[in-house]
């Protein structure tokens, strides 16, 4: 049993705090909205009233936050505070270059770290099914696996400091660009006729697969998990999606990559967001692009 500090017990820390908790490991925990706070504590987190007194005997600090300020914050904030040895980990998807400055405050401090996104949504989190993305040396990697292990189906080391978060953005990418082209694809179909069911059978036994089909098809019925289903309930939030398309865009001009479909797909994910959609699974980029299609 080892002793955790999570901070930020959002949506994704909760869940994933709860689980490592159910694993048999003292976690400790801080967050700055009470609603958050009352949620792990009842998950059986030790809530502490400061960052600061969450960290202070912890073997390992786990940060999930928003953006990659917040993050800095945070690690220039706690970093003389926690134990000599403790290992950051940082579960955040944020910018690239605010992850390889999060290692370098991390060391300031002679604590390893290292970035490691994840993939899998609110529902990964729950389960216990989530993949990270780790960057950072093969001795940090080796140190976090062991906290990760009780949140998670796989754990990927992607390279050194900053890299899971470059492999999480290239990933999200594919996966917002692969969401517009399967809504597309059934708007068409619909336009012709033709059986959702039928499309998805055979799109999911040929080239047409993909994840944004199998797990987030953005139609009711041949998926019956799907958030479609649901009313567009998230799994994966439409404003998160647009913010992980939007770091991906900000890579792309800082390295001089050519993106035009992501480009693209993070405008329209932004314009649906804008209308007040932010809150709904991003598989109801659909529903916009439907309402684009009439007169």
């Amino acid at each position: 049993m080892a002793a955790i500090a999570f901070i930020g017990l959002g949506n994704m820390g909760n869940p994933m705090a709860a689980n490592l908790v159910k694993a048999g490991h003292a976690v400790t925990g801080f967050d700055l909205a009470e609603a958050s706070r009352e949620i792990a504590r009842n998950n059986g987190v030790d809530i502490k009233q400061s960052g600061a007194a969450a960290v202070a005997d912890a073997d390992a600090v786990i940060t999930m936050l928003y953006d990659g300020p917040k993050v800095l914050n945070v690690y220039a904030e706690l970093g003389a505070m926690a134990k000599p040895g403790a290992i950051f980990i940082d579960c955040s998807t944020i910018e690239v270059g605010d992850a390889r400055e999060a290692h370098k405050i991390a060391a300031d401090y002679d604590h390893a770290s290292v970035d490691s996104p994840v993939s899998g949504g609110v529902a990964g989190a729950r389960d216990g099914t989530l993949t990270f993305m780790v960057g950072g040396t093969p001795a940090a990697f080796e140190r976090a696996k062991p906290f990760l292990e009780p949140m998670c189906e796989r754990i990927i080391h992607c390279g050194g400091d900053g890299a899971g978060q470059a492999t999480k953005i290239c990933n999200n990418l594919m996966l917002g660009i692969s969401m517009l082209g399967v809504s597309e694809a059934f708007l068409l179909a619909e336009k012709l006729g033709l059986s959702e069911q039928v499309l998805f059978d055979v799109a999911t036994s040929r080239a047409g697969i993909s994840r944004a089909l199998l797990r987030y098809c953005p139609v009711p019925g041949p998926v019956p998990t799907s958030p479609a289903n649901f009313g567009y309930r998230p799994g994966f939030t439409s404003a998160l999606m647009s913010k992980d398309l939007k770091l991906a865009q900000a890579a792309a001009q800082k390295t001089s990559a050519i993106t035009p479909l992501g480009t693209l797909a993070s405008q329209l994910f932004a314009l649906f967001n804008a209308n007040g959609n932010g809150a709904k699974d991003f598989s109801a980029i659909i529903t916009m692009l439907r309402g684009m299609g009439k007169p």
